[in-house]
């Protein structure tokens, strides 16, 4: 069976640090590893608020493709693109939704409401959509009316540990995620500063999503008299992430919502206990014996799940081997670029 050529319509710099930035380039080079045709078409970057002149590239680029070739939306675009556009497609089209737009922090009701709209609207133009996680699925069936068998779960890979565990002492906390208000790197650092009578170091790992939330995070950590044992080491090259996670004891991240999150994978996948908040994919994504789930925006909470694990060693190693077991089954990149690649070729001509 020949595979159906594909393309894969992505806004912005493809090598951006954002799990889903990451999760689109691998999904494309996993597609193309296994042997399938994919264009990468490379869109403007000012979705999902496009400049007319990035939304008219757009609708060019998709025009001109062949009309056996199905084309694989970015949730920024098929949330955003031209309605009516959309519709006159001659081609089939999947939309890669990580979580509805809509559900991002910090929005205004009439945003919110805005993006809602389109986005409900676009997605019943859409031939299928790809999720990452059962969490996202059950959110666009209830909440935007899609049926479940336009809905593929296509799980994110994940890469095994390159480095053997080497745990630091102190125990290292790890947190890794852009700084971002929903990520709630504020909240994991009032919570540090409530466990100050214990031994700990903690990173932060992300490059800032904008100066202004990078510099309040930053003077946070000075405020609370934290300088000497946190560092917000920001975007870190890979040898060096690698090295932190080697290093770590503990995986912290008090997430405001999540459609999935890759790094409580890598968390998985590098053995450690997690902490984290009982919000959106997070518990479908985390298993509860590797974990403590705690209520988001709850500094309290969150220390004190901290510390059940900083004040007992055994308690740590118990969860450290419950996430190590659990992340020896974790699929691989060619595993989801299979399970994308059969939606692919399952769409109607």
């Amino acid at each position: 069976m020949s595979l159906r050529p594909a393309a894969f319509a992505i806004p912005g710099d493809i090598t951006q640090p954002t799990g889903g930035y990451y999760y689109e380039r691998r999904l494309l080079e996993g597609l193309r590893e296994r042997g399938r045709d994919v264009q990468h078409l490379q869109i403007g970057s000012s979705f999902p608020d496009p400049t007319p002149t990035d939304m008219a590239d757009l609708i060019a680029q998709l025009c001109a493709l062949e009309p056996d070739r199905a084309v694989i939306l970015d949730g920024f675009l098929s949330a955003t693109i031209d309605s009516d556009a959309l519709y006159r497609l001659h081609v089939p089209t999947v939309a890669m939704v990580h979580h509805p737009l809509a559900l991002e922090s910090g929005l205004d009701a009439g945003r919110r409401d805005f993006l809602f709209q389109i986005e409900r609207a676009n997605l019943a133009l859409i031939s299928h959509v790809l999720v990452p996680s059962p969490h996202t699925a059950e959110i666009l069936t209830n909440r935007y009316d899609v049926a479940p068998d336009r809905i593929t779960i296509a799980r994110p890979g994940t890469d095994r540990p390159v480095l053997p565990p080497a745990p630091a002492d102190p125990p290292l906390i790890l947190s890794v995620g852009i700084q971002h208000p929903r990520k709630g790197h504020d909240i994991v650092l009032k919570s540090l500063a409530e466990l100050r009578g214990l031994e700990w170091s903690a990173v932060i790992v992300g490059a800032p999503y904008d100066t202004q939330h990078a510099a309040e995070l930053a003077q946070l950590v000075h405020d609370l008299d934290l300088t000497p044992r946190v560092q917000i080491a920001g975007r870190v090259s890979d040898d060096t992430l690698a090295q932190l996670y080697s290093q770590a004891s503990v995986f912290a991240l008090a997430t405001r919502y999540e459609g999935y999150g890759l790094v409580f994978d890598e968390a998985l996948a590098a053995g450690l206990p997690i902490v984290s908040c009982a919000t959106g994919a997070v518990p479908d994504t985390v298993p509860k014996a590797a974990s403590h789930l705690v209520p988001s925006d709850d500094p309290q909470a969150f220390a004190k799940a901290l510390e059940a694990l900083l004040s007992d060693p055994a308690h740590r190693a118990q969860l450290a081997t419950a996430s190590q077991d659990a992340g020896r089954n974790l699929p691989t990149w060619l595993e989801t670029a299979k399970i994308a690649g059969s939606v692919l070729d399952d769409l109607p001509l």
